[in-house]
């Protein structure tokens, strides 16, 4: 799906609706993501913190898990917004989970406008670094 042919705002506003349900008791950031399947579906994630910080949940990983959840596919688009509706930049790590399920070619609403993974995660490591050193 060209990145013109994405409804940002409809996007964004996915995200924002779904950051509504953020459970961020300890850092009060809430997160929530939005994204678009190679199928047409639209599926969301939000942070969910824990008392024992380091295994909180990214928002970015619960937009994986739902997407997983309905049945999978390759996400083409998403937008990332913090507790204010603002466009946030997945970090490294969540570029990393979202290169997985995405590709290169998934692309992400930015202040700079939509990018593809590929600028946002260049020389990404893959599924295809295991099969070609298999």
């Amino acid at each position: 799906m060209p990145s013109a042919e994405v409804d940002w705002e409809a996007l964004r506003g996915k995200a924002i609706e779904v950051m509504g349900h953020a459970y961020a008791p300890y850092s009060s950031f809430p997160v929530g993501v939005a994204g678009i399947v190679d199928d047409g579906r639209v599926v969301v994630g939000c942070n969910v913190e824990n008392a024992a910080y380091g295994v909180g949940l990214c928002a970015e990983c619960g937009l994986v898990s739902a997407l997983t959840a309905s049945g999978g596919g390759r996400l083409v688009a998403m937008v990332c917004v913090d507790g204010h509706g603002a466009l946030l930049m997945p970090c490294g790590r969540c570029r990393q989970v979202l290169f997985e399920h995405g590709g290169a070619e998934l692309v992400v609403a930015t202040d700079d406008g939509p990018l593809p993974m590929s600028e946002l995660l260049p020389r990404a490591f893959g599924p295809d670094n295991l099969t070609a050193h298999a």
